[in-house]
C-alpha cells in the first residue's frame, strides 16, 4: 500500500495522487499479464494491432502507444522471437516495415484483451459514470499540459478509430503555418 500523504496544497496532492494511481495501475496489469506470460507492453501492441485491423506500421504502433519507434521497434523483437507477431514488408513504400499477428499472436492476444477488460473493471468498478467524464476531462486537461511542456512544436489531434478505442497521435504542427 502506498504511503497516504496528506499536503494542504492541493496541488501538490494531485501530482502525488496521479503518480500513485499511475504506479498501482501498472503494477496491477504487470501482475495480472504475467499470469498469461505477457506484459503491459506486449499487451499494448496487441492492442494496437486488435484495433487497426491487420498489417500496422511500427511508427503507428509507436503513435498509440506514446512512444519512439525506436524501443517499439526491440519490442516487436521479442514479441517476434516469442512468435506472437511478424514483420512483413510493404509492397507500396520498401523502406516502411509492417507488423501482424501470427495465429499465435491472435490467440494469445484475444486472452489479453479478455483480462485487459477485467483489469479496467476490476480497478475502476463502483465509480458513477459522471466521474468518468469528470475525471477524463481533468485527466486531457493535465496531459496535455505536459505535453505542452515537452515540445512546444507538436499537438494533440484526436483521430477517428473503432467504437470502443481511443487514439491519440502527435503530429508536428508546420512552423509556416505558425508564421502566417
Amino acid at each position: 500500500m502506498p504511503v497516504k500523504f496528506e499536503f494542504n496544497n492541493p496541488m501538490l496532492m494531485t501530482w502525488l495522487l496521479i503518480h500513485q494511481a499511475c504506479n498501482m495501475v501498472l503494477k496491477v496489469q504487470e501482475k495480472e499479464f504475467a499470469r498469461i506470460g505477457l506484459t503491459p507492453q506486449y499487451n499494448g501492441v496487441f492492442m494496437v494491432l486488435r484495433y487497426k485491423k491487420g498489417k500496422v506500421a511500427i511508427k503507428d504502433i509507436a503513435a498509440w502507444l506514446d512512444k519512439n519507434s525506436n524501443s517499439i521497434s526491440t519490442l516487436i523483437d521479442r514479441m517476434q522471437r516469442d512468435g506472437y507477431v511478424k514483420r512483413v514488408g510493404n509492397i507500396r513504400d520498401r523502406r516502411e516495415v509492417l507488423v501482424e499477428l501470427t495465429e499465435k499472436g491472435k490467440e494469445i492476444s484475444n486472452k489479453s484483451d479478455v483480462l485487459g477488460w477485467k483489469i479496467v473493471e476490476d480497478v475502476l468498478s463502483g465509480m458513477p459514470e459522471e466521474d468518468f467524464l469528470r475525471l477524463n476531462i481533468l485527466l486531457e486537461q493535465v496531459r496535455s499540459r505536459a505535453f505542452a511542456q515537452l515540445d512546444k512544436d507538436e499537438a494533440i489531434q484526436p483521430v477517428k478509430t473503432t467504437k470502443n478505442a481511443g487514439k491519440v497521435v502527435r503530429a508536428k504542427k508546420k512552423r509556416q503555418s505558425e508564421k502566417a
